[in-house]
């Protein structure tokens, strides 16, 4: 039971992020408003706000037709002009920035309630509209309802006005590298968080049963408070062998367990691994540096040639790096200060090599903007606290290779001399 409602909130946690998710249930709510304004009506609202407050009741049939008539027309094409927008920016942030930001422009919620706030609306207009007699008095004509229509249009003008400021500010490239470095930093405070009464203490794993996956696709995230129960309640530990955020294929070495699983105990663990063909950044840190990275080799592209926004994408690359330091490579869940499972990840070394190496490729001729990686590394070599010596020699490491490139790319010997100077502090 316990794992069928831990599926379900993951399975609406990834529908809440798809675009048609809030139009679909906003849409739901104005069909059902319509319907119980046409029973308050038969209940005789209109009536007798006809009678005590004649200013909120439209009385007259044609009026009301017309007013009802423009606003479906109205909404129609306020609809066609939103959603040409959504997609005019998602094809520009493709082209321009990187195809990987499109997941999280998609789940824009603000973007989703507003489309739906049009859709309820026009909903509601058309089944108003056809509950009106045209051969009926003015005490059948249902006009309260016409007048809450009349609230419902100004509603979603307001909405528009917003929906084209808000989407003006979400195509900016700073905007969805705040986003992006939001998302990822948010995550890293959470797992360092949990991290802090942890110990690197962990048995040896060689001789353990080792567990193969049975699904394909990314490990999208991994429910460990079920796993860490599990292990807990059959005194077991666990040495989860696949990277969270890394593409596992069927048969692939999944986790190693100290004790061998009967069938139905290896169903409930394996449910507990999330698999999926997205990648989404609040699961998985990785991908924040990810897309920040593509979107710095992107604007150093000679189609674009924008090295200020790859010098901005650094500055916040800096910071997550900075973030990055005070989490261990290696994740341990306790209970009770006993190690019960082991969770491997991507180490600090490996992330930073994959982060500089293709930047390092697409600017080692531009000195403005080596500097500024250069800056980057001396900032967290020297003046970030560490204890861990490791991520200080993978940062001179990735200097010295900085250097290398620097080198073979770029001729004038003052370049070289003032890069040099900066590489000072690395000893190269």
């Amino acid at each position: 039971m316990r794992n069928i409602i831990v599926n379900g909130f993951e399975y609406l946690k990834k529908l809440e992020s798809k675009i048609a998710f809030y139009p679909t249930v906003y849409s739901l709510f104005g069909v059902i408003f319509a319907f119980f304004m046409y029973y308050v009506e038969n209940k005789g609202i209109s009536a007798y706000l006809m009678d005590h407050v004649p200013l909120l009741v439209i009385n007259n049939t044609a009026t009301a037709f017309n007013i009802l008539t423009t606003f479906i027309a109205g909404l129609i094409s306020i609809m066609v002009f939103s959603f040409s927008m959504v997609m005019v920016l998602l094809n520009q942030a493709s082209s321009n920035f990187s195809p990987r930001v499109l997941p999280g422009l998609i789940s824009n919620k603000r973007h989703q309630k507003i489309l739906g706030i049009y859709n309820a609306t026009l909903l509601y207009c058309i089944f108003t509209m056809v509950s009106i007699e045209p051969d009926g008095d003015k005490y059948q004509l249902p006009g309260f309802s016409v007048l809450l229509a009349i609230v419902l249009m100004v509603v979603c003008l307001g909405a528009f006005i917003y929906f084209i400021h808000s989407i003006s500010q979400e195509i900016q490239v700073h905007n969805i590298m705040q986003r992006i470095f939001s998302e990822a930093k948010n995550r890293l405070d959470k797992l360092i968080t949990s991290e802090k009464n942890s110990s690197n203490k962990f048995p040896e794993t060689e001789k353990w049963t080792t567990f193969k996956s049975v699904s394909t696709g990314f490990l999208q995230d991994i429910i460990l408070e079920p796993v860490l129960e599990f292990a807990k309640n059959n005194e077991c530990k666990f040495h989860v062998l696949a990277v969270k955020g890394q593409y596992v294929y069927k048969d692939k070495p999944l986790f190693k367990c100290s004790m061998k699983l009967e069938a139905e105990a290896l169903e409930d663990v394996l449910s507990f691994f999330q698999f999926s063909r997205d990648e989404v950044i609040d699961d998985n840190y990785v991908l924040g540096f990810k897309q920040i990275t593509e979107i710095a080799v992107k604007a150093m592209s000679p189609g674009i040639n924008d090295p200020g926004t790859t010098e901005i994408a650094i500055d916040y690359l800096t910071e997550l790096f900075e973030k990055r330091m005070q989490k261990q490579d290696v994740s341990i869940l306790q209970h009770n200060n006993d190690s019960l499972v082991k969770i491997n990840t991507v180490s600090f070394k490996t992330l930073l090599f994959f982060v500089l190496a293709p930047i390092r490729t697409y600017v080692k001729h531009d000195v403005v903007v080596v500097i500024k990686l250069i800056h980057m590394l001396n900032h967290l070599a020297f003046n970030v606290n560490s204890k861990n010596n490791s991520y200080v020699n993978a940062i001179k490491v990735e200097a010295s290779k900085l250097f290398e490139d620097a080198k073979g790319a770029i001729s004038n010997e003052a370049d070289l001399k003032l890069i040099t100077q900066h590489l000072s502090a690395f000893n190269l």
